[in-house]
């Protein structure tokens, strides 16, 4: 289903540039300069400019990119859920049109971790090393139990009215993780995400996980680059609401092991826990975290160039 996810009451202030990929328009804000540029990619229900606090530090080190894939913030429609390849494809397409040049830096959140792989897949000369933000790994299922598998769990996709009962809550999570957002930006993002559109692409990209894990299993090897993997400690609030005391606790674990064999997967790949810190708000709980694990990887992967030159 295509729906437009931009409410009208929500317009983008002037700050980044759409360009043509894919054959749609997509929203990317770029600052900075140096290699290797950095690109975030959002989890599910996340834009690019949930990042800002971090894009701005990281443009003070290098290139820095945020941008919303198609059928998300404010960026072209798309049809949801897309295939891992879809939004990869799409997604280096953008880079080369708004003149990004590799080799690239990924920071994947949630979700966004499963195109930062499927990109490395398909383009593993342009990806230098990642930053894993408790970011969706492949092998997810041999860390849950059953009852937490990728196809089983059922991603909530509240009805009109319900939407509106959350929405209380929901703003007041996102004014307190937007806090330091500048004005009027602040408002309109707070306003765009409790829109029904902006929930149900959420929902919706969430919807074929199981899917995205099976395709990136088939589609060969991740390539060996340097690579951090953040696990943020606390328990988002949200999930109170879906899951029981026992499933938080068993869900945690199985994040733990998750992130811990995620980091274990290369040769240069290191696991740290971020104590104080939630899933969905990782980068503002701990963006010093965020900010210095990034500075590292960049200096591993410029050693790593002037050690092949």
């Amino acid at each position: 289903m295509i729906t437009q996810q931009t409410p009208p009451e929500a317009a983008l202030p002037g700050i980044g540039a759409h360009y043509e990929a894919g054959g749609r328009r997509l929203w990317l804000l770029r600052e900075g300069s140096g290699t290797p540029a950095v690109v975030f990619l959002p989890g599910a229900s996340a834009v690019g400019l949930d990042y800002l606090n971090i894009h701005r530090q990281a443009a003070e080190l290098t290139t820095s990119v945020l941008y919303d894939r198609a059928g998300t913030g404010w960026s072209d429609p798309a049809e949801l859920p897309r295939s891992a390849a879809a939004v990869a494809t799409e997604l280096r397409e953008l880079l080369d049109a708004s003149a990004v040049r590799g080799p690239f830096l990924l920071i994947a959140h949630s979700l966004g971790g499963a195109y930062a792989r499927r990109l490395a897949q398909l383009f593993p000369a342009d990806v230098a090393g990642v930053l894993y933000l408790d970011a969706f790994y492949e092998d997810n299922d041999a860390f849950m139990p059953e009852r937490l598998h990728l196809a089983t769990v059922r991603q909530p996709d509240p009805g009109r009215l319900a939407l509106r009962l959350m929405r209380p809550f929901a703003r007041r999570m996102y004014a307190a993780m937007l806090a330091g957002w500048p004005e009027p930006l602040r408002g309109r993002l707070i306003d765009a995400h409790l829109s029904a559109p902006w929930w149900q692409a959420g929902v919706r990209e969430r919807s074929t996980m199981a899917g995205l894990a099976d395709e990136l299993k088939a589609g060969g090897p991740v390539p060996d680059v340097p690579s951090i993997v953040l696990s943020p400690e606390g328990t988002d609030p949200g999930l109170r609401l879906f899951m029981s005391p026992k499933t938080i606790r068993a869900n945690a674990g199985g994040a733990r092991r998750r992130n811990q064999a995620l980091a274990a997967s290369v040769s240069r790949g290191e696991y740290r826990p971020l104590p104080g810190a939630r899933h969905s708000t990782v980068t503002t709980d701990r963006a010093d975290a965020v900010v210095s694990a990034l500075a590292d990887l960049l200096a591993m992967t410029r050693l790593c160039t002037l050690t092949v030159m």
